[in-house]
C-alpha cells in the first residue's frame, strides 16, 4: 500500500519536473529577440532573469525529490 501511494506521487513530482522544465527559456532566447530586433527594457530583462532563476531554482529541487523518492521506492 505505502509502495502505491509512493507510485503515484513519484508520477505527480514526474509530471511537475517535466512542467518546469518546460516552462524554461531557451539560451538562445536572448540571441533570437536581438536578431529580429525586439527591443527589451531593462525591467523586463531583469524579470525574465528572475523568473528563470526561480523556475531553474525548482527544477534542482523537484528533480532532488525525484530521484530521493526513487531510490526510497526501489529499497522498499
Amino acid at each position: 500500500m505505502v509502495k502505491i501511494i509512493l507510485s503515484v506521487v513519484l508520477v505527480l513530482i514526474a509530471l511537475a519536473l517535466i512542467m518546469v522544465v518546460m516552462l524554461q527559456s531557451g539560451k538562445s532566447a536572448g540571441l533570437s529577440g536581438t536578431i529580429a530586433g525586439v527591443a527589451d527594457t531593462f525591467m523586463s530583462k531583469n524579470k525574465a532573469k528572475g523568473w528563470d532563476a526561480k523556475l531553474a531554482r525548482w527544477t534542482k529541487w523537484v528533480a532532488i525529490a525525484f530521484m530521493v523518492l526513487l531510490v526510497v521506492i526501489s529499497l522498499i
